[in-house]
């Protein structure tokens, strides 16, 4: 195995196992950090081959019903809005592509990203969300209007928790170049 290789298998293992570990406490709790799944597929977007998709689908899919089937969470977001996840988390791997194609080691990159991923965590939420409201047969008696009033509430937490992970990343990543190319030097 070559070293791009064996890095994409560390960052796939590293990713899917930060989705495995957080998936079941969406904002995260004194105790236990919010879900990483809406980070998770927007670097596997970034820094993975195509395969890695389907396969992080597939692994969100199962810890899901692992939960709801033997970790005693509860059913009541699971509906046929979960099917959205699916256009969800392609927009956020998406966002990943399409800024793979952009990124240059620079400041202005680094801004660049952060509008990417706002834009694609935005549109995430409004997908899931609008679903939900379509689908999910429990607001009968309440608009549109009301839905996303009551909604909106927890845009700037599902921003936050997407971001705690993003910027993390971004460290990290600026830290590991600046180490490749100082032993690139040496």
């Amino acid at each position: 195995m070559n070293n791009t290789q064996t890095k994409t298998i560390a960052i796939f293992v590293i990713l899917a196992a930060l989705m495995a570990a957080t998936r079941e406490y969406h904002f995260g709790t004194a105790l236990h950090l919010p879900d990483a799944s809406l980070a998770v597929f927007l670097l596997a977007g970034f820094y993975l081959p195509r395969w890695a998709f389907p396969v992080l689908l597939i692994e969100a899919g199962l810890v899901d019903y692992l939960a709801l089937n033997y970790g005693g969470v509860d059913g009541w977001c699971f509906s046929p809005a979960y099917w959205f996840l699916i256009p969800t988390y392609f927009v956020l791997w998406f966002a990943g592509r399409f800024y793979a194609t952009r990124y240059r080691f620079s400041l202005r990159s680094l801004s660049e990203f952060a509008a990417i991923s706002f834009a694609a965590t935005g549109a995430a939420f409004l997908i899931s969300n609008a679903s939900f409201y379509l689908l999910a047969d429990y607001f009968d008696k309440m608009t549109a209007a009301q839905y996303g009033s009551q909604v909106a509430q927890y845009f700037l937490p599902y921003l936050q928790s997407a971001f705690l992970y993003l910027i993390a990343a971004a460290v990290l990543h600026i830290a590991a170049v600046q180490v490749s190319r100082r032993a690139a030097q040496a």
